[in-house]
């Protein structure tokens, strides 16, 4: 699926998969903390510093982890990854640009505002 689609679906479906406030308040902590671990592990990369890039991995991977299980708490799921290379976009997408335009659009307040604990 070209990755303009991939965005666009992802898009429309994240008000429907977040919707808990246990869910939207984790993924407010777990999405910057993703990409700062993302951010610091390609410098770390860049520069060699193997212990820090492991870190960030660790990092990542907490985030992941955590949001992963905050979304079984949702009443509607997302579509399963068709594949590893299809979750890899997926997730990168989420954490860079779905997150945030959920969140600098209003609709983190929203969704936060009409959920239901």
């Amino acid at each position: 699926m070209p990755l303009v689609q991939l965005v666009k679906r992802q898009w429309l479906d994240y008000s429907r998969t977040h919707r808990s406030r246990r869910n939207l308040l984790v993924h407010l902590i777990a999405v910057p903390a993703f990409v700062a671990a993302n951010t610091a592990l390609v410098a770390a990369l860049l520069l060699g510093m193997w212990i820090a890039a492991i870190l960030s991995l660790a990092v990542m991977a907490a985030s992941l982890g955590w949001q992963g299980r905050c979304h079984r708490g949702e009443s509607e799921r997302p579509e399963p990854f068709a594949g590893p290379a299809e979750a890899m976009v997926r997730i990168l997408l989420e954490q860079w640009v779905t997150f945030p335009c959920f969140a600098f659009s209003g609709g983190w307040t929203r969704a936060f505002r009409e959920a239901l604990c």
